[in-house]
């Protein structure tokens, strides 16, 4: 149902390995898991430019919350026309709510296709308690000889015993078996990366918002519930999708401080040209202003 979010992020993937597996040999697990890393750095670039106009948006909708607030205020027993008033002062004023929806939104596709593909790699039933999709069990025989969307039974085989670390790409902490104290040193901190990376993302937005526009609940859950999941959903994962999370995690926190210093440097180049220009526009001391 989904197969056109699957294929693509399929096409990327096995782009990656197949170049990096060229450098480093097709068995290489290093070989998968910078193709995961790249795959990762790929999409959230081309996702740069709408997260920089959500960026904007997001500092606009700030910008007028105070007008917002006295159209509140004057239409409080007219919600049509209040509503028309803030629909027509966004407008207005070049601020588009849904376009700056559209990077979240993508990102959850690509989440939701990378997570399906990886998960396809291991189809005997092990991962069917995972979400997105579920595929016809078969066994590990039929596993190894079947493709995985791009991925051809020989790519199906390297994946399913990549290592990082001695840790199975494919394994999860919950499943680790006897190789539990492997697993553990390489799961537990890709999942305490992703958790404090989750926060202090959170914690660098809401930083930027006012009161106004905070909703209690979403800080708490922004700044504690979802990095706890992090670490307590974490060990339900492979770490290939670990790696997935602290690859994205780590992009967006930076991406954060690049675009929000780019924001606050136009911000302060627009405060001084308008200040310039009301200085320009003000009389000179001792000069007699000029009546039209």
């Amino acid at each position: 149902m989904l197969d056109f979010i699957y294929y693509p992020v399929s096409a990327i993937l096995w782009l990656w390995h197949t170049a990096f597996a060229t450098v480093l040999g097709p068995v290489s697990g290093l070989a998968w898991v910078l193709a995961v890393i790249f795959l990762v750095i790929t999409l959230r670039a081309a996702l740069f430019l709408p997260f920089l106009k959500q960026a904007r948006t997001q500092a606009a909708v700030q910008r007028l919350q105070p007008r917002v607030k006295a159209i509140q205020q004057k239409y409080k027993d007219d919600p049509v026309r209040r509503n028309t008033e803030i629909q027509q002062l966004y407008k207005d004023n070049g601020v588009n709510l849904f376009a700056s929806l559209i990077p979240m939104i993508a990102q959850v596709f690509v989440f939701i296709g990378l997570f399906h593909v990886l998960r396809s790699f291991d189809r005997t039933g092990t991962f069917d308690y995972l979400p997105f999709g579920r595929t016809a069990t078969m066994t590990a025989e039929q596993n190894a000889a079947t493709a995985n969307y791009l991925f051809g039974p020989g790519d199906v085989q390297s994946f399913l015993h990549a290592h990082l670390f001695g840790a199975p790409l494919s394994a999860t902490l919950a499943g680790a078996g006897e190789l539990l104290s492997t697993m553990a040193l390489v799961a537990l901190p890709l999942m305490l990366i992703a958790s404090v990376a989750t926060h202090f993302t959170a914690r660098v937005s809401m930083n930027r918002q006012t009161g106004a526009t905070q909703l209690p609940f979403m800080r708490t859950l922004s700044l504690w519930v979802f990095p706890a999941t992090a670490i307590l959903g974490g060990a339900l994962l492979p770490v290939a999708i670990l790696l997935y999370f602290v690859t994205n995690n780590a992009w967006t926190l930076a991406q954060q401080h690049f675009v929000y210093r780019r924001l606050d440097a136009e911000t302060a180049a627009e405060a001084k040209r308008v200040a310039a220009t009301l200085a320009n526009a003000a009389p000179k001391p001792g000069v007699k202003p000029k009546r039209r």
